[in-house]
């Protein structure tokens, strides 16, 4: 398909923010369309099965242990309860469950764990994901052998801004586990997180470092910032709200057969802001309350706006994991 490109430079995809808005919205719908239901989105439902004390200084997060921000350690989840949750969900609407764990990486001892949580969710009819952090010797294998769907490893912001967030982990550990992941035949959840007080130019180099991968991430998470007092990034000057909507549209342009999530930031987002964004790519979200520490829209709450918008929840794709975009991204016919 000509739409999927591996060459984008940063001038060509600074000239896709500079459009008018309602010329980028435009293009990023009619690419939308080619290889998407405009009205379908997929749901997700993700749960903290292992919250706090991570040793990783990541500036915007709660569980970081090198922050203050009074939340409360808890240890790896019992299976039965991640199976109770995850069966919550599924009735509740969503064909994803993503587990995610406040780890530099996994120890044996608790990844052999969250393998059986891999395989009993699995087993519930739900496409599966994890975030644990960074990965070693085969245990990318392993989860692919136990079943898991979606690997999310995010790269957050441009190579160049990276260093303001993080130091305790190079953005190249973040390209090498993607390529794990990747060469384990996973498929990779990879996206970022803006309103960090990074510049465009910035926001520009997150999705060219994720659109020349050489395999464009099956799934790609575009958060918001949450800022929880505490971290180094509380206080942050707020990006403008068409900004945001103008990262979807070139994520879409840029990923075009790419799931684009709206994910973390949508509490604080009214539903015309969040309506924009799926007009311009966005197909995916988080279902619940909870976005592992932070809050997120009620479930009811979504249904209320799929509703008046005419949405509907996308099912599951039902593929096997590995296969390659470029292989799969046959275009669906445009609908109205």
């Amino acid at each position: 398909m000509t739409d999927i490109r591996h060459d984008w430079s940063r001038a060509d995809i600074g000239a896709l923010f500079d459009l008018p808005f309602n010329d980028l919205i435009h293009r990023a719908q009619t690419i939308h369309r080619r290889y998407f239901d405009p009205n379908a989105v997929q749901v997700s439902t993700l749960l903290s099965i292992k919250t706090g004390a991570c040793p990783e200084d990541c500036g915007y997060c709660p569980q970081s242990a090198r922050h203050d921000t009074e939340l409360k350690h808890e240890p790896l989840m019992a299976l039965e309860a991640v199976v109770t949750a995850a069966r919550a969900a599924r009735d509740a609407g969503a064909s994803r469950f993503c587990m995610g764990a406040a780890w530099r990486n996994p120890r044996e001892k608790d990844f052999v764990h969250v393998l059986d949580m891999v395989r009993e969710v699995k087993a519930l009819g739900l496409e599966t994901c994890v975030t644990l952090g960074m990965l070693h010797g085969d245990q990318p294998e392993r989860l692919k052998s136990a079943g898991l769907d979606y690997y999310n490893h995010n790269l957050d912001t441009s190579p160049e801004y990276y260093g303001q967030v993080i130091t305790t982990r190079t953005y190249q550990d973040r390209l090498d586990t993607l390529e794990q992941v990747r060469s384990a035949g996973v498929n990779v959840c990879s996206g970022g997180i803006v309103g960090m007080g990074e510049a465009r130019e910035d926001r520009v180099g997150l999705l060219q470092a994720l659109a020349n991968l050489p395999e464009h991430p099956q799934s790609v998470p575009i958060n918001y910032l949450v800022q929880v007092a505490g971290t180094p990034l509380a206080g942050t000057a707020g990006l403008d709200p068409f900004e945001f909507v103008r990262t979807i549209a070139v994520a879409r342009v840029v990923m075009p057969a790419s799931v684009v999530r709206l994910s973390a930031g949508r509490e604080g987002m009214d539903d015309a802001l969040q309506a924009l964004c799926f007009l311009a790519g966005a197909n995916s979200i988080f279902y619940g309350d909870k976005l592992l520490t932070t809050d997120n829209p009620a479930a009811e709450r979504d249904r209320a706006l799929f509703g008046r918008l005419g949405l509907t929840p996308a099912e599951p794709e039902q593929r096997s994991a590995g296969v390659g975009t470029a292989d799969r991204a046959a275009p669906v016919a445009a609908n109205g």
